[in-house]
Order: C-alpha cells, then sequence, then structure tokens
C-alpha cells in the first residue's frame, strides 16, 4: 500500500509532473498528456492516430529577451513554443529544457482552434535562467473563456500553479467563437507587464458553408452569423501591448520593482514598435537568446482590392487603455470579448467607425472593406494617442503598423 506521501505524490501525477531527482516514486520528466500521441510530442506522427476534432499543444514559461524598435535589449517573461519535440524519450526532458531555456516569446505564440475543438494544452515551467534567486510559479488564464473549469482556469486563488520543473495539461472544449486572450495569472501584474501575454481565437463552426452578403461569397466568418454579415477573406490577430522598461531593468537587475511608479514608454502591436511592426519576417534573435526567436508575429496587413480583411484585436495591458484608429477605411464593428454584436431579437448591431478604445482584457472584431479602387495605396492603423508613437524617446514609432494593398 501506498505511504501517504506516496498517494499525495500520485494526485499530483494525474494532473502534471514533479521532478523529484534522484527517487523512482514519482514521475520524473516532462509529462505532456495529448489523446493519441504516444511520444509526449502534443503532435501526431506515423502509427499514431489524432483523435476527431482535437488538438494539442505544449508551451514553456521562462525567460528571455527581445529587442526595441530603437534598438535596446529588454529583459522578459515568456511563454515559448515546445510543441514537435518528444517528451517521452531518454534525453526527452534534456532537449525540453534546452529549447525552453531564454526562449521566451513576446507576444506569446498564436493559439488558433476551431469551434467543437478539444484542446490540451501543456504548460511547462522551464525556470528563468537569468534571475535563478526566482522559483516563481505559472499558469495559463484562457481570458474570457466561458465555461472554464475552475483547476484549469489559471487563476492560482482556486486552481492549480506550476512549479518550475513540473508541468500540467489544461484541458479546453470549445463551444463559443470569437477572439479572446491567454496570459499568466501568477502575480499577474509584474508577469503580465514583463511579457507573458498572447492572443488565441476560435474560428466558427459555420466556416466551409457558402453565404453571399452584399453580393458577395463568403466561406469563413467571425461568428455563426447565419447570414454571412462577418464573412471575411484573410485575418489578421493585432495585440495591443506595452512596456515600462525601467520596470524590465530593474527586474534583470534584482531590484525592487516600481510597480507605483509603472509608466509604459514602448508602445507596441504584437510585441513589436513601428518600424519593426511592417518587417514580414521574425525579428533577429538578440545573442542573449543563444540564436532561439523571440519576436515572430509581423503586424503588416497586406490585401487585394474588395477583399474583407478581419483584425481581431486583443489588448492586455497592464497600465493603460489604447484607442487604435485607421484612415481611409472605415472599421466595421461585428463583435466584442468573443460574443457577436446582435440583439436579442436577431437584428444585427454592427457599427462603422474609425477609432476603437480598447482597456486591458477587452477584444473587438472588426472587418476592414478594402475599397476597389484601392490599389497600389498604402493606409496606416495606428494609435490615436499621439505621445504613444514613439519608441521611448525614439519619435514616429510605436504603436502603428501599415495596411497595404496589393
Amino acid at each position: 500500500m501506498a505511504t501517504g506521501y506516496h498517494r499525495i505524490i500520485m494526485k499530483i501525477v494525474l494532473t502534471g509532473s514533479l521532478f523529484f531527482l534522484g527517487s523512482s516514486s514519482v514521475h520524473a520528466g516532462v509529462l505532456v498528456q495529448c489523446p493519441g500521441d504516444a511520444d509526449g510530442s502534443a503532435t501526431w506522427t506515423g502509427a499514431e492516430v489524432q483523435p476527431a476534432h482535437t488538438k494539442c499543444m505544449h508551451l514553456g514559461a521562462g525567460d528571455g529577451f527581445v529587442t526595441m524598435a530603437d534598438g535596446k535589449l529588454q529583459y522578459v517573461f515568456g511563454f515559448s513554443d515546445l510543441t514537435g519535440i518528444a517528451a517521452n524519450t531518454p534525453t526527452g526532458t534534456a532537449e525540453i529544457l534546452e529549447a525552453g531555456t531564454t526562449a521566451a516569446g513576446f507576444p506569446a505564440p498564436l493559439i488558433v482552434l476551431d469551434e467543437g475543438d478539444e484542446f490540451y494544452l501543456t504548460l511547462t515551467n522551464i525556470g528563468m535562467s537569468m534571475r535563478p534567486d526566482l522559483f516563481d510559479p505559472h499558469t495559463v488564464h484562457f481570458h474570457g473563456f466561458p465555461q472554464a473549469a475552475s483547476i484549469f482556469d489559471g487563476v492560482p486563488d482556486a486552481s492549480i500553479s506550476i512549479n518550475m520543473g513540473s508541468s500540467l495539461t489544461y484541458y479546453f472544449k470549445l463551444n463559443n467563437p470569437g477572439t479572446y486572450m491567454y496570459h499568466c495569472h501568477v502575480e499577474a501584474a509584474e508577469h503580465m507587464q514583463m511579457g507573458m501575454l498572447g492572443s488565441l481565437y476560435v474560428r466558427a463552426a459555420q466556416n466551409g458553408t457558402v453565404f453571399n452578403y452584399n453580393g458577395k461569397d463568403f466561406n469563413k466568418f467571425a461568428y455563426n452569423d447565419g447570414d454571412g454579415s462577418t464573412g471575411y477573406d484573410l485575418e489578421y490577430p493585432i495585440q495591443i501591448g506595452s512596456f515600462d522598461s525601467a520596470f524590465h531593468d530593474a527586474n534583470l537587475a534584482v531590484q525592487p520593482l516600481p510597480f507605483a511608479t509603472m509608466f509604459d514608454n514602448y508602445s507596441m502591436l504584437n510585441g513589436r514598435g513601428y518600424p519593426d511592426t511592417v518587417n514580414p519576417n521574425p525579428l533577429p534573435p538578440p545573442a542573449e537568446n543563444g540564436g532561439k526567436l523571440s519576436q515572430i508575429e509581423s503586424t503588416l496587413i497586406t490585401a487585394s482590392p474588395g477583399e474583407s480583411v478581419l483584425l481581431r484585436i486583443s489588448n492586455l495591458n497592464v497600465t493603460r487603455m489604447n484607442t487604435l484608429a485607421t484612415l481611409g477605411i472605415p472599421m466595421r464593428v461585428i463583435g466584442k470579448d468573443a460574443k457577436q454584436l446582435r440583439g436579442p431579437d436577431g437584428k444585427n448591431l454592427y457599427y462603422k467607425t474609425n477609432s476603437i478604445t480598447v482597456g486591458g482584457g477587452e477584444s473587438y472584431d472588426v472587418i476592414l472593406d478594402i475599397p476597389a479602387g484601392a490599389s497600389g495605396k498604402t493606409y496606416f492603423l495606428y494609435t490615436t494617442q499621439l505621445h504613444y508613437l514613439s519608441n521611448d524617446a525614439e519619435q514616429f514609432g510605436g504603436m502603428m503598423t501599415e495596411i497595404r494593398i496589393n
């Protein structure tokens, strides 16, 4: 019979894994739980069979560096994508720890799901290589998820936090399309300011069915509208964010953190300030990352005349609300906080505007209908708060990107 100590450990292994070096009584290594996946890679290869409507992903939580548009190196906490690295091999744990060390990305890896999916998300806490004095636990909070089980909600007061060297697999059943986001909810003001933020969206089950709206056929939709009114041709996630460089520098220098005076001086879209926002490629990795990419997401929007472009805009700012505007192309706002703008009587409540103001934790779905005569033109998506159009002291940067029409 198991002792009381071993009974406790066995219960923990059911939901995650703990490292107890030198002990054979518990699972030693990273535990990735994914139906049909035998090698712990969160993927299906060879004879492995992917169950229908099932997706898996493996994230690492740790630290690293990113480069601001004015060249400043910025220390961050963040998530990395470890999907595809087999955990169930003699060297699997070592390979995962190596891949996740100084690999924090900003923003966090994009998560794209389909309505009806069952999603298994494993989080492994790699630890802070630049701050060996820190033993911070981490979680994934699926912000806005309407049916979250408490244990998988990521709020440490009511659910599990993952300690350094541990893994936990979250389970989500996706019943509602829309634009969401995710972040670490442990010491949220610090971990979110440090960069543990990511975009997440769920595509509608209506996709694949053709609806004609305003004389145009669509087979991709933001919501299950039944009339084609949320149809689009292209989609782009846009995550609003900003950093207080003094806060990040103090964290790296192991100094008291200036929570009371937090003031962001780098404003970004998808983890970059202009002109880096329009670079279609991942930014060169800082040497301090050991060659690992940390800024993958571009914010360059390209389209053709007559196309409808869905922008999935989210804001996880700790310190401020932000306004985004377009010049020359109105925004057609069709959804907010993963809810279609439709009244109880079934009437569409969409509206057109040139700007939206997005608070922390909010999301908007807006469609840009590209004019037929826009060929060769460039438009801008930017903040109207002009003091945020800068990369710290460097002007003509910050929260801005381009919409280029082919």
